[in-house]
């Protein structure tokens, strides 16, 4: 089957990069989405658009055409898949309007949803004999089987209007990466905690994986959360002993974990420091990162080559490549003034809701924030900012933007490169 590619060029605020370009769950997009496609195409192509592709592609072949900016799972391409080729027609990626997942986590702050009656068609086809049936292709619906799981309980005395928050949390995922959010929900909502959370519904529902489990804790020693099955190491990993370790978790190659680390669910890149006394719940770190004693991370996602400083607390954020965050800098994640949580729109640049009552925030690439900052909650930080605290600007209340940096008053003694402009500025 030919794959063909259709590129989206439009840079995701505040990174100023592509969609494709961003890592999502220790992968760039592209890569994640060719992983899970080799298994069913031979050849791929890309095109800048549909007038392009049909310049080029007049053969009646199989074709799976899709956006690049998209996230999915192997549970949501195997039964796309599967049920587009049992029926043998042209058929289009599609998701009921009321999907508790898409509904709740997807469709805020997307945009390119196309709606037809009750259904929200996205940017995926299976073409059996060639493009020329794009205009023919059929909703195929897929239900994402979401799992309703709790993650936060706000006191009464602090918001009587909230109680328990949940999330959706599909066994079959899909986003439309359009916004900073979506990169948070496919990393970590749709990511680590979904598969932590349907490993646990595997468990209590298969007693010959119960038993392998609990084989396994009894011949390693170890913690039933922390054997083999449960946490998987790569090579020339270094764990001192008084480290914690649940899983589900994932670590690379060359990693060195400090003394009364505690990490539960998480995914560790290869060559990554996790210093004394950290803590990472939930959270992606990617490859080359680099965390110093006492650093805290949950539900967190740091791109490659980046480093958070000791003391430091980020809560439901994302971090770009190569940034540096300093020590005691801390981001928040709830609005005490009640009422759901605004960021900026890639769409218009103006703010738009998240549907989100709890959300940290985010730090493009190529930053250098200093310590002791204090970060409101779902404020961005734009690529190549410096960012020093003072009396004047400690608390980060307003997002900001590459105008704002810190660093032009020492642009003669110290140049700092600008790495990533926005597609206007090119």
């Amino acid at each position: 089957m030919r794959r063909i590619i259709l590129t989206e060029t439009t840079q995701i605020h505040p990174f100023n990069e592509p969609a494709r370009d961003l890592r999502v769950q220790n992968k760039p997009l592209w890569l994640w989405q060719r992983d899970l496609l080799t298994p069913y195409t031979s050849e791929e192509r890309e095109y800048p658009d549909w007038q392009t592709a049909y310049r080029f592609e007049e053969e009646a072949v199989e074709c799976f055409v899709h956006r690049d900016n998209l996230f999915f799972n192997r549970d949501l391409i195997d039964e796309f898949v599967s049920r587009a080729r049992n029926g043998r027609r042209p058929v289009r990626l599609a998701f009921s309007i009321d999907d508790p997942a898409i509904k709740t986590h997807v469709k805020p702050l997307t945009h390119s949803f196309f709606q037809q009656d009750k259904l929200l068609l996205t940017d995926m086809w299976y073409l059996p004999k060639g493009l020329s049936q794009s205009v023919e292709a059929q909703p195929l619906v897929i239900d994402t089987e979401p799992l309703e799981r709790g993650y936060y309980h706000v006191p009464p005395y602090m918001a009587t209007d909230f109680g328990d928050l949940v999330y959706q949390l599909p066994r079959k995922a899909f986003v439309l990466i359009e916004n900073w959010v979506h990169v948070f929900i496919a990393d970590i909502l749709f990511g680590v905690f979904a598969r932590g959370a349907f490993f646990e519904n595997r468990i209590d529902a298969d007693w010959k994986l119960k038993l392998k489990i609990l084989s396994r804790s009894l011949l390693e020693q170890k913690h039933v959360l922390s054997n083999s099955e449960m946490v998987k190491i790569g090579k020339n990993v270094s764990i001192d002993s008084s480290a914690v370790i649940h899983g589900p978790t994932v670590i690379g190659d060359n990693v060195n974990i400090g003394a009364g680390a505690v990490i539960d669910n998480c995914t560790i890149g290869s060559n990554v420091t996790v210093s004394q006394g950290c803590q990472l719940m939930l959270s992606v770190v990617s490859d080359g990162c680099f965390l110093p004693f006492r650093t805290s991370l949950f539900m967190t996602t740091m791109m490659e080559n980046t480093m958070v400083a000791q003391n430091t607390c980020l809560q439901l954020c994302v971090v770009g490549r190569d940034s540096f965050i300093g020590a005691g800098t801390t981001f928040t994640d709830f609005n005490i003034l009640g009422g759901p949580l605004r960021t900026l729109s890639n769409k218009n640049g103006s703010l738009e809701e998240t549907n989100m009552l709890v959300l940290g925030g985010c730090v493009g690439h190529h930053c250098r924030l200093s310590s002791g900052l204090v970060i409101y909650a779902a404020r961005t930080v734009e690529s190549d900012v410096v960012l020093l605290a003072s009396r004047e600007r400690q608390f980060i209340t307003k997002n900001v933007r590459f105008e704002d940096s810190d660093h032009y008053p020492y642009e003669d003694k110290y140049p700092y490169p600008r790495l990533y402009p926005r597609s206007d500025e090119l």
